[in-house]
């Protein structure tokens, strides 16, 4: 898969997580679909993009003595799943017409 494509997608996924409930690095690399690979060098890269373009808010919270950062998808991050889901539907009649081949011309 394109590179760019997957990351893209791969954020949205995070996001679609953090949905749910606000969450840290290490537990959203549990939550999150095996299918997808997301390991945790794959994961705060991606929590980082997310929080550099204002998607998500975060908040540290002491654990055992040591500081965990806690994510929470905000207005932002909402307007990207609905962006992503938005322009899914023009990429799937881009599949479309590739998978059915030429006969729909």
């Amino acid at each position: 898969m394109d590179v760019q494509l997957k990351r893209g997608m791969l954020e949205v996924c995070v996001l679609k997580l953090l949905q749910k409930k606000p969450s840290y690095g290490y537990q959203l690399t549990r939550d999150l679909p095996a299918f997808l690979g997301i390991t945790e060098s794959t994961l705060y890269p991606i929590l980082r993009r997310l929080e550099t373009s204002n998607m998500v808010k975060v908040h540290s919270v002491e654990h055992n003595g040591r500081l965990r950062k806690y994510y929470q998808i905000n207005d932002q991050g909402e307007a990207r799943i609905a962006l992503f889901l938005h322009q899914w539907k023009a990429v799937m009649q881009i599949y479309n017409y590739i998978a059915e081949g030429e006969h729909n011309k």
